[in-house]
């Protein structure tokens, strides 16, 4: 069973040598000519992506940067103990990183629209998941790179895609251009991240999964300071993604907290909750109500449940309208969400009287086809030359307005005068209860 189990692992026939693998590796290294320009260019595109805030856009540059040669570089260069390897990976990698940040730097300079969008700010506060993303991610290139089959295939551009490498160097030139220094830090921390736990899965791979053979024999000591250098330097880094992970965790509980709380207690008649906003740092949240005021006996009554959602000495504020007695920092704080109300109101009740308008155009349509129904055969009763009748409802322009009127279009079957005209004209505007009926007669051939 055992036997089994190992067969399903085994490459087989689809394993790639060792020194192939190694050769293949070490041509992605080198930062030159054609590999620079297309560098640039994928940063420029990555730049554009995040700017008009496009996950199409930022995909497509992380799928054409050639960014990640030289940090699997690093990572085999470390596994194999080829010291020049690692040494060249390394200068590569920091030309690489250099020219990147400047390339978004410039962008951000020129460009004019510097809004921070939602694509931008996930690159600013990495977490645990970005290291397990970043490990996984860098585990399966290798093992990609070791296999004929799926060297060629989505893994590699897949682990470009997952490990997200550019974004972040964008968003640090995004930073520095506007002086955001809090999101260059962050997105600056997320790439040494990516790159580190891609090079340690690397590492990982060419030492212990492939056991590739030593370059350069060493001592066992050395090989001992190595792997702790190694393992000193994973843990370091993965240090400030595992607080921050932390603080998120606890937002999102207290969040979660929070919300049930407003949905379970703060429903009153007549009132709606438009927005909410939670500070775990000073254990407040405030609420935004509008419509019927909610009186301080059912407020009162709700606040002495908040131990019940574990909420104790949490404090609640409540506004209830623009005008509203509380602070007016709290005012200002959700003052937008007040004028988006309003806006939204504003296009709802123009959309309304779009619709009334275009209730009163269908109106001489509808009553015109209530009475084609019937017309023709009253007509053929009272006037025998008529063979056939539609109606409409027909538009004139003029210079400077448009007349909407019905219209009756009369197909006869045999001549008339002008008073059988006439007597059909009379019957029909009184018929039809209009006086602006425009009637056309048609002979038929």
């Amino acid at each position: 069973m055992l036997n089994r189990i190992k067969n399903l692992f085994h490459f087989g026939d689809d394993a790639a040598g060792e020194k192939e693998i190694i050769d293949f590796i070490v041509q992605g290294v080198n930062f030159r000519g054609a590999k620079l320009w297309i560098l640039i260019i994928a940063v420029f595109v990555a730049s554009l992506g995040l700017n008009t805030n496009s996950a199409a856009v930022i995909i497509g540059a992380m799928l054409i940067s050639p960014l990640m040669g030289p940090i699997i570089g690093m990572g085999l260069g470390a596994g194999i103990y080829d010291f020049d390897l690692l040494r060249r990976s390394w200068r590569n990698f920091i030309i690489a990183t250099i020219f990147s940040i400047l390339t978004a730097t410039i962008y951000f300079l020129i460009t004019p629209f510097n809004v921070v969008q939602s694509e931008l700010l996930a690159r600013t506060s990495p977490t645990i998941y970005d290291v397990l993303i970043a490990l996984s991610g860098g585990l399966a290139g290798i093992i990609a790179l070791s296999s004929y089959s799926q060297r060629t295939g989505n893994v590699i551009p897949g682990v470009a895609i997952a490990t997200a490498l550019m974004p972040p160097l964008c968003t640090v030139g995004f930073g520095l251009a506007t002086a955001n220094w809090a999101y260059a830090a962050g997105a600056l921390y997320l790439f040494t991240i990516n790159s580190i736990f891609i090079a340690l899965a690397t590492f990982i791979g060419a030492m212990f999964i492939m056991k590739f053979e030593k370059k350069t024999s060493v001592e066992h000591e050395r090989d001992k300071k190595m792997k702790r250098a190694v393992s000193a330097i994973a843990f370091v880094t993965i240090i400030p993604a595992l607080i921050l992970t932390f603080n998120m965790v606890r937002e999102n509980y207290f969040e979660q907290r929070v919300s049930r709380f407003i949905q379970e207690e703060l429903q009153f008649p007549m009132t709606y909750v438009i927005n909410h906003k939670s500070d775990l740092k000073n254990k407040s949240f405030d609420v935004v109500i509008i419509g019927q005021p909610v009186d301080s006996v059912a407020l009162q009554t709700a606040r002495d449940r908040l131990p019940f959602y574990h909420l104790k000495n949490v404090k609640m504020q409540i506004i209830q309208d623009a005008q509203s007695i509380y602070s007016e920092n709290m005012i200002k704080t959700h003052r937008e969400d007040i004028s988006e109300l309003h806006n939204a109101e504003a296009i709802i009740a123009k959309q309304q009287k779009h619709i009334s308008q275009l209730e009163e155009k269908l109106v001489p349509h509808t009553r015109m086809e209530q009475i084609s129904s019937n017309l023709i055969r009253e007509m053929q009763i009272l006037f025998p030359q008529a063979s056939s009748v539609t109606t409409a409802v027909g538009t004139t322009a003029y210079t400077d307005s448009t007349l909407t009127q019905p219209v009756i279009i009369v197909s006869l079957n045999a001549l008339i005068n002008k008073d059988t005209e006439n007597h059909i004209n009379e019957w029909l505007r009184e018929r039809t209860k209009e006086e602006k009926l425009h009637i056309i007669f048609n002979m038929e051939k």
